[in-house]
């Protein structure tokens, strides 16, 4: 079977390779000239644990293909995949100008019957609109071709994407024809033989699907932050609780970790899409609303902290932080507490040295050398006043504590995501501070 993927972004690329790597013939489009020399050149342009291998490893096979010209391809392919960005507007909405761009691209130039996939998150609605705009292109060429539509949204973790394709809990597929829906089928046909779940819906409820889930995911998390910050109040042990509340079989333990709020391309930007289309269908998401707003108060909880134990005045401290990316496994900086930290402790006189395993270059690109980078854990901790752990890397896990404490200027840990023992740290000498204790 052959298939095209336009944009070669995080969901394009990892999607593209693994079908290659499931058997089909795979051409991954993308306008982005430099990218697509890099990929030709084997240089992966993003960082995902296993992908350059099998990049590689497919495209010498002959089953992974790279090209800027959509045009090369039309003819052969049995259905078009968009995964194209969905940035959003300035007022929280998705923005759909690259998604309709590929609708039309592919108007003006299909000769034959095929399926486009939107593979991006879009609003519900969002396919009568590309379907339009791909009617409106052959109404101008004056041509009468059969085409379908279909929406198949992704559910992958950065840093366990290839893992969420390659087995994943549920494959959704939003199909309005037969003909759509024996396309699709054909394609997951080995996920089916391996008794993965592939879910066919109506096109409107896949739509849906993908920002409910990631709603209700964003739901958990901020909940957990606001119990978190009242047991500190009350003198509960938010871990305790997090235990006892998991072990309901109604509730589950999944996402219940408090911590100093979520980021990435996926939570912040879904969220904000959910609640503007409530509001343009005359809906009001109050609770979203609420998980928002806490997300955005808990990246400063740390700050708070810190602010609180040297009373009010953090002129001239040296403070290191470990981790800048917003999980573990992955160099995406997109919404990250680190940014909102970094620029809190610059505002208020401190000076900041920063260590992530993977996202170094990444925070380069973003704020250039507004803080000091150091070139390990341990000499991010060279005098400091304060180690704030922001992303639980697992080499995070067990420093030598020793050479920690001897190193820092005072023996202040902010624990942003309770990855270490209280007992512990305090038995070593530090003054230790985490979420919801």
């Amino acid at each position: 079977m052959n298939i095209a993927i336009v944009g070669t972004g995080y969901v394009g690329l990892v999607s593209g390779t693994c079908f290659a790597e499931m058997g089909v013939n795979v051409t991954c489009i993308d306008v982005n000239e430099e990218k697509i020399q890099a990929l030709l050149n084997g240089n992966i342009p993003i960082y995902e644990p296993g992908l350059d291998e099998m990049v590689l490893r497919n495209n010498k096979e002959g089953r992974l293909h790279f090209t800027t010209d959509i045009t090369t391809c039309l003819n052969d392919v049995d259905i078009v995949f968009s995964a194209v960005g969905t940035p959003p507007d300035e007022d929280g909405s998705a923005d759909l100008k690259y998604v309709l761009e590929v609708a039309r691209t592919v108007g003006r130039n299909m000769n034959k019957y095929l399926v486009l996939v939107t593979k991006s998150t879009v609003p519900v609605g969002t396919a009568k609109k590309i379907k339009q705009a791909i009617q409106d292109e052959l109404d101008k060429r004056g041509v009468s071709i059969p085409f379908d539509v279909a929406s198949n949204p992704e559910f992958l973790k950065e840093g366990a994407a290839i893992k969420d394709f390659m087995s994943p809990d549920r494959v959704v597929i939003g199909v309005e024809s037969e003909k759509a829906k024996e396309m699709m089928t054909r394609l997951y046909r080995p996920m089916m033989l391996n008794n993965f779940r592939v879910i066919f819906t109506d096109i409107p409820s896949a739509e849906m699907i993908k920002y409910a889930a990631n709603s209700m995911l964003a739901t958990r998390i901020s909940f957990m932050n606001d119990i978190a910050n009242l047991c500190e109040l009350v003198g509960a042990d938010v871990n305790m609780v997090r235990k006892g509340i998991g072990a309901d079989t109604r509730i589950g333990n999944k996402f219940l970790y408090p911590g100093c709020g979520y980021g990435g391309s996926c939570f912040p930007k879904d969220v904000k899409a959910l609640i503007k289309t409530a509001e343009k269908n005359g809906y009001d998401m109050r609770v979203l609303k609420a998980v928002e707003e806490v997300n955005e108060t808990q990246k400063s909880i740390l700050y708070k902290k810190l602010l609180e134990y040297y009373q009010n005045d953090l002129k001239g401290k040296k403070v290191a932080i470990w981790g800048l990316a917003f999980k573990p496994e992955t160099d995406d900086m997109r919404e990250a507490t680190a940014l909102v930290m970094i620029q809190k402790l610059i505002e208020a006189g401190c000076k900041v040295k920063v260590y992530d395993p993977i996202a170094i270059n990444e925070c380069k690109r973003r704020i250039g050398n507004t803080v000091e980078y150091a070139t390990d854990m341990y000499d991010a901790v060279l005098n400091a006043d304060a180690l704030l752990l922001l992303t639980e890397w697992k080499q995070f896990r067990m420093p030598s504590w020793g050479v920690v404490k001897k190193t820092m200027n005072q023996a202040v840990l902010i624990d942003g995501r309770n990855i270490y023992d209280e007992q512990d740290m305090k038995e070593i000498g530090f003054d230790y501070m985490c979420i919801g204790k």
